[in-house]
């Protein structure tokens, strides 16, 4: 039997297969390259980005829960222009796709970032999903007219550059956020960030982070995860008053993640409708987890005699629902 073909397109970008390193949880690869194959991954997300270098929060930082991690690190990141000198050059070397996790304060910072890093990597993750930073972020994700906002000063200042957009599960309504974003010029979407929680120590009677709430993920979100890429993908494929509709199934793909930790757990995302996926907490505690995924997705198409990962999701599932 003919190997199977792991590879995917994402808004133009081909990668050698759909196993993606999340943003912050892999550093910029090299890091991990001794411990395990990172030229055999089909992108690295970097940690997330801004115009000017940030320190991040102050205090307590990460704290485990049951099945799953919290985390307020507060995008503690050198600044495009050092990554632009110093880490890209290395990750470039990796063979991985290169994503660039761009955040920033307000538009016009998001912007002068994106044009900084157009065409210098493989596609720009527009992260306005980060609930661990008091200004932008988050902020920009959970309503629908300034997530457009944004995408559009960025696509203008990045015009060569595939253009994907990260969502916050914390949105109202996410079906609207990402319609919005497309309009706006977006070329394909993550989902899902962090959900946004908490934990007190009741030893000092105080919340455990300084800025009180911090980001949630790990296993403990997957299945909520999973239902919203469920029905992100078939919101997408419905009309569209915000754009000149197109033919179903030519909506913008989906890039899937939230406790990711083996390959049974991306079959389910990819089933869902998501493109390919992004693996962060399981790194942690077992580096090799996405080596292992895509180990366990080859064997799983030939298993099944499945000749691409498209045929992974059954298309007319949707057909009635």
């Amino acid at each position: 039997m003919t190997a199977p073909d792991l590879s995917v397109d994402i808004a133009g970008l081909r990668l050698r297969n759909p196993v993606i390193a999340a943003s912050g949880t892999f550093g910029y690869g090299s890091e991990y390259a001794g411990l395990l194959e990172v030229s055999a991954l089909g992108g690295i997300c970097s940690k997330g980005l801004t115009l000017r270098p940030r320190t991040g929060n102050r205090g307590e930082r990460l704290y485990e829960t049951p099945s799953g991690l919290l985390n307020s690190i507060g995008l503690e990141n050198p600044g495009i222009g050092a990554f632009l000198e110093k880490e890209l050059p290395r990750m470039k070397k990796l063979g991985p796709a290169v994503i660039a996790n761009l955040s920033g304060e307000d538009i016009g910072e998001y912007a002068e970032g994106a044009g900084l890093l157009d065409g210098a990597v493989d596609m720009i993750e527009l992260n306005i999903s980060c609930p661990n930073v008091k200004a932008g972020g988050m902020a920009f994700g959970l309503d629908a007219g300034a997530a457009a906002a944004v995408t559009r000063a960025v696509r203008k200042a990045a015009p060569h550059t595939p253009l994907m957009v990260k969502l916050s599960p914390n949105a109202p309504d996410i079906a609207a956020v990402a319609r919005h974003c497309a309009a706006a010029g977006a070329d394909a979407f993550s989902l899902v960030n962090t959900f946004k929680a908490m934990a007190i120590d009741t030893a000092r009677r105080r919340p455990v982070f300084d800025n009180v709430s911090a980001g949630l993920s790990g296993p403990a979100i997957r299945p909520i995860a999973l239902r919203m890429v469920w029905e992100l993908y078939g919101s997408l494929r419905r009309p569209d008053p915000l754009l000149d509709r197109e033919e179903p199934g030519s909506a913008k793909p989906i890039v899937g993640l939230g406790g990711i930790a083996c390959a049974n757990d991306a079959l389910e995302f990819l089933m869902a409708g998501a493109a390919a996926i992004q693996v962060g907490s399981a790194t942690f505690a077992r580096p090799g987890a996405m080596t292992e995924i895509i180990a366990g997705l080859e064997a799983y198409m030939r298993q099944n005699g499945l000749v691409n990962t498209a045929e992974i999701c059954v298309r007319d599932w949707w057909a009635s629902l």
